[in-house]
């Protein structure tokens, strides 16, 4: 069991480091480049405005599902049926309250409502996804659930990149294809994903069950509302700089924040995958009533010494990398890349903090900061768009991230009831400070810039390993651990 665990984990994050990175930096950085930081603000917004809804198309009836099947296989023909018409009714509410609320928002603009169609369709692809892979790992078929996982990027790659390295097509190409090449490629992993689990399921006709989808939505609620709250003070930054700036500003400024935000969120998926480790390991160590502390420690540390590396070099380093992969604004995207980076380091601790607290199933209290994080978000937009556009918004969302993780934190040590360790803390503060002097320091090398910044980063680790904050032997204790279930 151990080793089919390791194998089908590390093939995982093998294929999400492989496609996922290639995907983002490869292709979407280079459509980007070709169609311009207004045409891509543009998109970016309203890609983000059917995000802000999206939990609507789904209301965690994923996680419910996926314990469900993997716990009562018997039970996949009858819920497959049953959730299939649940789904497509939630579809339709969802479509019927982001056109109303964009008409609202944005006013009866056919560019506008055109785009979010489209967006909202590949939404709705989207979710299907990943409900169809929660079947699919539900049943224990992790390595083809690992594959879909990196399917619909791959095939977004192959049709990106027949149109944007066609020397022709690249240059009539227009966002408009890079939405249309999405839709194709989460059509066809949608279609293959579905005929795996129709055939696993043996599915024959659809099943109408009032009591049971009352059931799901009513056990699926708080993770709905949990869920809701964190993609807004997520996403609604976008949103908010073409909203309230005039055009093509609050396009302009939009693109400019996504030239940052698109670094963070290729980050942002590596900590993701190492939180969906945490998760049933957590949980199952709080209902076995065992010490926790050691790791919550360990898990921390690790996510902590590569987000305080990355928001160093992002900030000390934020011209050189965004000349690197942008073409336009690189000043403008500097500043806001160097402020958005620092993120990392609270959406790590939230990767932690909050999924402990999760498996706690202290869902009322990470709703309640959920929502203060929403307030604080909004408030800071409102008052610092106007004056710093794209720079002011990454700084509301470092305030939200930030002021949330700490309570979130804060919530889990006194919840469960954690010892202080101010050696501990210690170690992290020295950390911290060694980071920022070398690679402060390391700008003033005679290297190239990328020599330069090797070396800071070289000096961090080694001493993330003398302070004990990397540990690899420790994650190979998360892993056993986690397989002992």
């Amino acid at each position: 069991m151990q080793r089919k665990f390791l194998t089908n984990l590390l093939l995982l994050l093998f294929l999400n480091l492989l496609v996922k990175p290639f995907w983002i930096l490869g292709i979407d950085v280079e459509v980007q480049n070709i169609v311009g930081s207004e045409s891509y603000g543009f998109y970016f917004a309203i890609l983000n405005f059917t995000f802000l809804f999206n939990i609507i198309l789904d209301f965690g009836i994923t996680n419910f599902n996926n314990r469900n099947i993997a716990q009562n296989h018997q039970l996949l023909n009858k819920h497959f049926s049953g959730i299939i018409i649940l789904r497509l009714m939630l579809a339709l509410v969802y479509a019927v309250i982001i056109f109303a609320i964009a008409i609202i928002w944005y006013g009866p603009s056919f560019k506008h409502l055109y785009f979010l169609g489209f967006l909202a369709f590949n939404q709705f692809l989207l979710s299907s996804i990943l409900y169809l892979r929660s079947n699919i790992s539900g049943l224990l078929l992790f390595r083809t659930d690992s594959f879909l996982s990196v399917l619909d990027r791959l095939l977004m790659i192959l049709f990106c990149g027949l149109l944007i390295w066609n020397q022709t097509t690249r240059e009539m190409f227009k966002i408009e294809w890079f939405v249309y090449a999405q839709t194709a490629a989460y059509l066809c992993t949608a279609g293959i994903a579905a005929w795996i689990v129709m055939k696993k399921a043996k599915f024959k006709r659809l099943r109408w069950n009032r009591a049971f989808f009352m059931l799901i939505l009513k056990q699926s609620f708080p993770f709905a509302t949990l869920t809701f709250l964190m993609a807004i003070y997520n996403r609604v930054d976008s949103v908010l700089l073409e909203g309230i700036l005039p055009d093509p500003q609050g396009d302009i400024q939009s693109g400019i924040y996504a030239h940052a935000f698109r670094l963070l969120d290729v980050f942002n998926q590596f900590a993701y995958l190492f939180a969906v480790l945490l998760l049933p390991l957590f949980s199952h160590m709080i209902k076995q009533k065992q010490n926790i502390e050691k790791i919550v420690r360990i898990s921390y540390s690790m996510l902590f010494s590569v987000s305080v590396i990355v928001a160093f070099v992002s900030s000390f380093y934020s011209f050189e990398i965004m000349d690197m992969f942008y073409d336009e604004h690189i000043a403008a995207s500097a500043r806001a890349f160097g402020i958005l980076m620092f993120g990392f380091i609270a959406i790590s601790t939230t990767y932690v903090f909050g999924t402990l607290l999760t498996a706690n199933g202290s869902l009322k209290h990470l709703n309640m900061v959920a929502l203060g994080g929403v307030l604080i978000s909004l408030i800071i937009n409102l008052i610092l768009i106007p004056k710093l556009l794209a720079t002011g918004s990454a700084i509301a969302s470092v305030s939200a991230q930030f002021i949330t993780a700490i309570v979130q934190m804060f919530l889990a040590v006194y919840m469960l009831k954690f010892s202080l360790n101010i050696r501990y803390l210690a170690a992290l503060a020295i950390f911290v400070c060694i980071t920022f002097l070398s690679l402060m320091l390391s700008r003033d090398l005679s290297f190239v810039w990328y020599i330069n910044m090797g070396v800071g980063v070289l000096v961090s680790v080694v001493f993330a390993f003398l302070l004990r904050l990397l540990n690899i032997k420790e994650l190979v204790e998360i892993i056993k651990t986690k397989d002992e279930r």
